[in-house]
Formats: structure tokens, sequence, C-alpha cells
């Protein structure tokens, strides 16, 4: 026992007083991690992609999109192999009622904040659905920014019998988000 302690303490020793590795070793670990800009992750993300159960016609999907960076993100367009026409649209005051319109501009997420898609609000539309959306469903779909960057991710199927709205292009709908135009084409 009391050679294997003497073997250990002079190893010890020797490397201390020698300059080896451990003395160079100290300064690798530092430049061995990731530099601050990739710890960020990506500029764009989504918190609690889910898109309304349809048997057919339209939907739409929500979630909150969050910049994590420090300029702003500008979402210009969507786009999913479920639906072949894809839209991104707001729902607005119009001669007093709320009515569904595609959102000029694209969807902005300021530098370090968020933007929230809501049943009554900013939403990503679909129409035509290629095939029913049940619970559950893993839908994929791929956003254009501005900048000709590209963001995918993947929403789920999610029943929803909140605002009852129409998203029919051009519908009124009154405060509470009901339509004037009645049950086709619900989604929202």
């Amino acid at each position: 026992m009391f050679s294997r302690i003497t073997v250990a303490g002079l190893a010890v020793v020797v490397l201390t007083a020698c300059g080896g590795a451990p003395q160079q070793a100290a300064p690798a670990v530092p430049a061995a991690t990731t530099p601050p800009a990739a710890q960020a992750g990506p500029a764009l993300s989504i918190t609690d992609p889910w898109v309304k159960t349809a048997k057919k016609g339209m939907s739409a999907a929500f979630g909150t999109l969050v910049n994590n960076s420090g300029t702003d993100v500008v979402v210009m367009s969507a786009a999913t192999p479920l639906s072949p026409k894809v839209e991104l649209h707001e729902v607005a005051e119009s001669a007093g009622k709320s009515v569904m319109r595609p959102k000029e501009g694209g969807f902005v997420i300021p530098a370090h904040g968020s933007h929230e898609l809501k049943p009554g609000g900013d939403h990503i539309m679909l129409m035509g659905l290629a095939q029913e959306v049940r619970p559950g469903d893993e839908i994929r779909f791929t956003l254009t920014l501005k900048d000709g960057g590209t963001f995918a991710f993947t929403a789920l199927g999610k029943d929803f019998a909140g605002a009852k709205e129409d998203y029919q292009p051009g519908m009124d709908m009154d405060a509470h988000g009901e339509s004037d135009a009645g049950e086709g084409g619900e989604h929202g």
C-alpha cells in the first residue's frame, strides 16, 4: 500500500513540476465549449403548435412563435403537405365587425419577443385539406422568412370547440368571433 501512494504522489509532483498536460489542459477547456452565439439556439422557435381537427375543407394552425435573436423575424408564408393552399391570416376590426383576411407583411416577431397565433386572431390558414385532421395527428409545416430562411415544425391535431370562427376570406364575425356566414367551412 505504501508503494502505491508513493507512486501516485510522485506522478502528481512530476506532472505539476514539469508544466505538462494538466496545465495545458486547463486553458483548453474554455476553447472546447460552444461559442455563445451557438448556445442561443435557432432564431425562431414555436411553443404549443396545434391544428384544429377537421374532416375536410379548412382548418388553422396555432401556437406561439418565439424570436430568440436580437433582430425582428418576419414570417412571409407557410406550407404544409396537408393543404395545397396555406395563407397567413389575421382577424381585424372593419366597420365595427371582426373580419378575417390575409396578413399584409406577414407575422412580425420582435427581437427577443413572441407572436401568438390563436383562434380569433392571427393564424395559419389551411384551405382544401388533403385529408382529415384527427386528434394527435402530426402535421409538418415550413415557414418561409423574409430573409429567405425557413423554419420547420410539427403541430399536433387537437379538438377545439372554442370561438366558432368561420375563416372564409372576407367573412364578417361579430365581437365574439361568431360568423355571420353560418357553419360552412368552420374550423376555428
